[in-house]
């Protein structure tokens, strides 16, 4: 019998995520830090543009992480331990063929980016030597998004936190020791990363390995209907995800725009949105697990339960940034920029950054809740009518109001995301009337055409 959803298991999943999240910035940080003592401006460049390329491409496979996540979830809650297993197995087949892909073109990938983004001689020639010794771990950090899901569908994410603090913790120690004490320099900080990544792939193996063990002696493992339903889950996320990233980077190129003084105050003010992902990533990680496995075990009414005691959780903890900004918002600017004019423009446009915790955590909810529901064909095509709204508003707005009008635009962008899946929620609840779907449908292709 299904467990029954309760504050204490929201915030027992949500809370080791926020931990986790809080280190993430301190390995860049450190980083920079270490590269930063050899005093000399080309290799902080190279392993920032290096960092940048590399995180692009890995972006792209991050839906393994949430796509696994609402699998396995839906299974857990079926009791369908094996299948638990084999939904792991299936992402991590995909995820080491990829980095296997990612090793191979990474020459033609890597002259693309630098004829995209070029920089000096020198920037790109210690770059290139940053990228060719990092590359060798995309099998591993592709691989931990997988893994990564799948600990937050069964609830540990304490194994999460510690995935991330030996990982993190693993790559500072490494980065002192080869930059600062054997002279490694950029090469140090990269094979340090490489290490660290092999290392947090070990560990997620070793935390995964029972389940793993009993899924790969199992018959038709790879067969063609289970790895479509995968196939289909993933690529829609996917499609969402590309989406939404086009949308950022247009608010990006729009506000270049405005000129260089609201353009660096607008990247000083985008730091407060990833303070906000960080803070509330939580919750609708939470969702994605309990709401999972209220549909695996077809219980629509624990599914309404995690709905809501999830989303109570993060409209808290919303509002709890938001008001964290109003008050330390102008420290926060100070601390990130000492330009007079810059920290005048960002105290101008400060309060959209007030409001877009409040306005975004109800689509940050949803995303959960379809992830977990496995609804992805309809977490597309509300993507698709979202972005629609905010071109649109863009259009309309940054005529009208200048870089006011920008922000408003991003604004519209998340409330329209949230109502466009608002409408499909009815047909989420009703995933957990008949459970987990068979492997060769879509939820969505149950309901009614996309």
């Amino acid at each position: 019998m299904a467990r029954v959803v309760s504050h204490r298991r929201v915030l027992a999943i949500a809370l080791p995520i926020m931990l986790s999240n809080a280190t993430i910035p301190i390995l860049g940080a450190v980083d920079t830090g270490v590269i930063g003592q050899l005093g000399q401006a080309a290799p902080i460049g190279a392993v920032g543009i290096g960092a940048v390329i590399l995180g692009s491409i890995y972006w792209i496979f991050g839906f393994l992480r949430m796509g696994t996540s609402g699998l396995v979830a839906q299974a857990h809650g079926a009791g369908d331990e094996i299948e638990v297993g084999a939904h792991l197995a299936r992402a991590l087949a995909i995820a080491f063929a990829a980095g296997l892909a990612l090793i191979l073109l990474h020459p033609l990938l890597f002259a693309g980016a630098f004829r995209l983004a070029p920089a000096s001689p020198e920037v790109e020639d210690l770059a290139q030597t940053y990228l060719s010794i990092r590359i060798w771990g995309a099998p591993a950090t592709i691989a931990l998004y997988a893994i990564t899901g799948w600990l937050i569908a069964m609830e540990r994410t304490r194994g999460v936190l510690v995935l991330q603090l030996v990982q993190n913790g693993l790559n500072v120690a490494l980065d002192l020791w080869f930059v600062l004490g054997l002279g490694w320099g950029v090469g140090g900080v990269a094979f340090a990363t490489l290490i660290a990544e092999t290392a947090g792939l070990a560990l997620g193996l070793w935390f995964c390995r029972a389940p793993l063990r009993a899924a790969l002696g199992r018959a038709g493992l790879f067969a063609r209907d289970r790895m479509l339903r995968l196939v289909r889950v993933n690529g829609d996320i996917m499609v969402r995800s590309v989406l939404l990233q086009a949308a950022f980077t247009s608010f990006i190129f729009v506000a270049a725009g405005q000129g260089d003084v609201t353009l660096a105050a607008n990247q000083v003010l985008m730091q407060f949105l990833e303070i906000t992902a960080y803070a509330l990533d939580g919750f609708a990680f939470a969702a994605e697990s309990l709401i999972g496995q209220a549909v695996g075990a077809r219980r629509p009414d624990q599914f309404r339960r995690a709905a809501r005691i999830a989303s109570l959780w993060g409209v808290g903890g919303a509002v709890l940034v938001g008001l964290s900004f109003a008050l330390s918002g102008p420290w926060l600017i100070d601390l990130l920029s000492t330009a007079p004019e810059v920290r005048a423009a960002a105290r101008d446009y400060l309060p959209w950054l007030v409001l877009a915790p409040i306005l975004g955590i109800a689509s940050w909810m949803f995303d959960g809740i379809f992830i977990g529901a496995t609804l992805t064909g309809r977490m597309r095509r509300a993507m698709i009518e979202a972005v629609a709204i905010y071109v649109l508003a863009l259009l309309v707005l940054v005529p009208a109001f200048g870089n006011h009008g920008l922000w408003a635009a991003l604004m519209v962008l998340n409330v329209a995301r949230a109502l466009t899946m608002a409408r499909f929620y009815p047909e989420a609840v009703a995933t957990a009337r008949r459970g987990a779907v068979p492997h060769h449908a879509d939820p969505a292709d149950l309901t009614s055409p996309v």
